[in-house]
């Protein structure tokens, strides 16, 4: 037997040693698992009490279904009437989710639960049987670890989200040809506008034209984002920072903003941008080397706003669906719905609501829509 831990490894079950009924509980079926895993997970964004989610794999043999429901069974009578047992994969990996766990006790879980399955399963199992098992731990809300190129997400707690991306297989395919060939020509045709601006940048401010910063993209994955500059060099962060964190705990008060009394939830009249630079923020100008990003597929035209990393560490566990449902844009219905005149926590349900919505037709109605958004310059500075 094989087990492995993915996740953060302080969770725990303070009441595993809880009885369960001594009738079996019926086996779900894997549309019906991945549901309750689903529900369970945006319970616990809410609760900030985690789960566990237990998998056994014995890979696709056709003999491996009995014995798994054999497993399954067995599980059933020593887990508690509130865990939850079924299908992750039909007929080759079977799911237990761990639910209301003590946050108390995190650190001696997995090792509770390690032992009581392994028990279970040697008095239950063949020994060539056994020895067949893989099993492995996922824990929710994930430890997020944005120094991993790879991601910072555990994709296994999120089986909505993978079915989604499978059902809109063809739909994706026709975003990013959008994003390639809208880039493609955004490049070309303001070609004059990126040089007359790479001009204007090097010649009033000592530094370089561009500005990289690290941003969190889809699925925590990290990438250089690219902006042109717009603040003095090697400025001081600590200003946006704790003004972010204020804003994403809904301390923040809004900010005047062009003397028209609406103000706006975003640093302004900040010291550190140049007079150029505060041109491009109000055109929004500055985002154009952007067009870079989305032609290497880190980003859309269109999608949520990719944050820098002291704002992911800020969020809410509910906040975090806005990197893990859409891939980051340009433009997004944010922009054109609101800008920085809503909410932070507004602005994530708006982000949402874009993904969960989301097709080509909204894209296109958002990217008609982007251009009046930036002549009016509402909340851009």
């Amino acid at each position: 037997m094989h087990a492995r831990r993915n996740g953060n490894n302080g969770v725990t079950l303070g009441a595993l040693s809880e009885s369960a009924s001594s009738g079996e509980r019926a086996m779900l079926n894997p549309e019906a698992f991945r549901r309750m895993i689903t529900l369970e997970r945006k319970r616990s964004e809410r609760s900030r009490k985690p789960f566990i989610l237990l998998l056994l794999d014995m890979g696709d043999r056709p003999s491996n279904k009995k014995i798994l429901g054999k497993i399954s069974s067995v599980l059933s009578a020593s887990t508690r009437d509130t865990d939850v047992t079924g299908w992750y994969l039909d007929e080759s990996v079977v799911g237990v989710m761990f639910t209301e766990i003590s946050a108390e006790d995190c650190a001696s879980i997995p090792g509770t639960i390690l032992t009581r399955v392994t028990d279970t399963l040697r008095g239950n199992l063949a020994l060539e049987q056994f020895n067949r098992v893989r099993i492995s731990f996922h824990v929710f809300p994930d430890q997020w670890d944005h120094e991993d190129q790879g991601g910072a997400s555990n994709p296994t707690l999120y089986p909505d989200l993978s079915q989604r991306e499978d059902d809109r297989k063809l739909l994706r395919v026709l975003k990013r040809t959008m994003d390639i060939v809208g880039s493609a020509l955004a490049l070309v045709f303001l070609l004059p506008a990126f040089l007359a601006i790479a001009a204007a940048v090097k010649m009033t401010s000592e530094g370089p034209i561009f500005f990289r910063q690290r941003r969190i993209g889809q699925h925590g994955k990290s990438f250089v984002f690219l902006k042109f500059r717009s603040m003095q060099a090697n400025n001081d962060a600590a200003v946006h920072k704790a003004y972010v964190q204020k804003l994403i705990a809904g301390k923040a008060e809004k900010q005047p903003s062009n003397g028209n009394g609406q103000g706006v939830y975003k640093l302004t009249h900040d010291p550190r941008v140049t007079k150029v630079g505060s041109f491009l923020r109000k055109t929004s100008l500055d985002e154009l080397p952007q067009f870079l990003n989305v032609l290497k597929g880190e980003m859309s035209l269109v999608g949520p706003r990719p944050p820098v990393p002291y704002e992911v560490e800020a969020y809410d566990l509910w906040h975090r669906r806005r990197l893990l449902e859409a891939k980051p844009g340009i433009t997004g219905l944010w922009q054109v719905s609101g800008r920085s005149r809503v909410k932070f926590d507004d602005m994530v349900r708006l982000d949402l609501q874009y993904a969960r919505d989301w097709s080509p037709w909204t894209d296109i109605k958002i990217l008609w829509r982007t251009p009046g958004a930036v002549v009016l310059g509402s909340g851009a500075h």
